[in-house]
Formats: structure tokens, C-alpha cells, sequence
């Protein structure tokens, strides 16, 4: 296993921890938050935990059944806590998201959750966002249309394309990633709102004013930041 994966391993070990008997969990999406849900299943399996997940992806769906996490739907339960990874976290822990293109249902369980812990190692903590592209969800008519008003607002976007797949990248909802570089996005939660605003736009993954705790894994160990330090 490298180092990163190490920490990541670390991290996801940390939020399985948090969890508790009869809880509702909702299961984000991405390569960090894969180790969480393998450890929230060995938990249920070791100690016969009543657990229910709501998984973001059909990525994290498959790998909670291959965990043994049985799984429902938000249209049956509230969320009592969601675990998930991000691209970048500010110092304010806004957050970027979506480079698994499953940015939209994680923003609707992750805001639904009454407890929203994000789990990353240490190279996605940064002062800015920014460094990251920002994806935008569209559907596929208005790509032409949307392209040129993210110009306009001074990205730069560029279709997401798959990758041992021809043509562009399909999310789970059937659209297209308007992968979006802006230069450091010093007002996260204006540009957050000026994207959604835009015809043709689903969602895109820009997230404030979400975030309860960060855990960040390191060489050095686990920090966790709580949103109540930065007040």
C-alpha cells in the first residue's frame, strides 16, 4: 500500500469509528471514502451493528454490498451522519467536489445528513480553492450554451471525457462534467450560487457551509478540525 493510500486507509478507519448502532449513514463517493466503507462493514460484521447506508454513486452502492452494508434510499430515511472525500478543503472548509462525477447526489445526502464529516489526506487541505477544476453537471443539450457562459464568467471549461470509454464522461443522471478552472475562487458560496443559476446546469461541486469535522490524515497523524474551532 503507498503512503497515501496509508493515510487515506488511516482516515476512513477513524470516521468507521464514528458510527453508532442504528444509525442511518450516508456513503459518499471516491478513493478515500472507498477505505471508510470497508471498514464501516467489517464494524457491522465484528460487532453486528444495525447500520443502513445511503450511498451517492452506484461506485459506493456496489462497494457497500461487497461490505455487507445493507443499503436504502433518502425517500425511506433522514440521515443521521454522511462520511465523504473532497478535492479540496479551504480553511473555512468549503470544500470542491466531483472528481468522481457524483458530485450532485453527494451534495443532496451530505446536506440532508445531520452530521457531515469530510475525510481526506493532507494534499487536499488549501488556502484557496481553486487549484482544482470546479465540475459542473449539465445536461447534454446545453453543453454549447453553458460552455460559453462559464467563459463568460471567466473559467475555463472543457468536457470531461472517459476514459476507456469513447466520448465524453456520463454521470449517474445521464449528463455531461463541464470540468471548470477558475483562478483562486476567493468568494467559494457566490460562485457556488452564480453556477447553479445557469439554464442547463444540475449541479456543480462547489460545497459551503456544509462541513461539521474534517478528519485529515498525515505522516504525522490525524488532526480533526470541527467547524466550531473556526468560529
Amino acid at each position: 500500500m503507498s503512503n497515501k493510500n496509508i493515510l487515506k486507509d488511516n482516515v476512513g478507519k477513524k470516521a468507521a469509528d464514528l458510527i453508532k448502532d442504528g444509525q442511518i449513514v450516508g456513503l459518499g463517493t471516491g478513493s478515500t471514502t472507498h477505505y471508510f466503507i470497508r471498514h464501516l462493514g467489517e464494524r457491522i460484521k465484528n460487532e453486528d451493528l444495525n447500520i443502513l447506508g445511503i450511498p451517492t454513486s452506484y461506485q459506493s452502492l456496489i462497494i457497500a454490498r461487497e461490505a455487507g452494508i445493507n443499503t436504502t434510499t433518502l425517500d425511506e430515511y433522514d440521515i443521521d451522519i454522511a462520511i465523504d472525500g473532497a478535492d479540496e478543503v479551504n480553511q473555512n472548509l468549503d470544500l470542491i467536489k466531483g472528481g468522481g462525477a457524483a458530485h450532485t447526489l453527494e451534495k443532496l445526502v451530505d446536506s440532508s445528513a445531520k452530521e457531515f464529516v469530510v475525510i481526506v489526506d493532507d494534499s487536499k487541505m488549501v488556502r484557496d480553492l481553486g487549484e482544482f477544476p470546479v465540475p459542473v453537471e449539465i445536461i447534454p443539450e446545453a453543453l454549447r450554451v453553458v460552455k460559453k457562459s462559464l467563459i463568460d464568467m471567466g473559467g475555463k471549461p472543457e468536457l470531461r471525457m472517459g476514459v476507456q470509454k469513447d466520448g465524453p464522461v456520463i454521470t449517474d443522471n445521464g449528463n455531461f462534467i463541464l470540468d471548470t478552472k477558475f483562478e483562486k475562487i476567493r468568494n467559494p458560496q457566490k460562485l457556488e450560487k452564480e453556477l447553479n443559476i445557469l439554464p442547463g446546469v444540475l449541479e456543480n461541486g462547489i460545497f459551503t457551509d456544509l462541513v461539521d469535522k474534517v478528519i485529515v490524515g498525515s505522516p504525522s497523524g490525524i488532526k480533526e478540525i470541527d467547524r466550531e474551532d473556526l468560529i
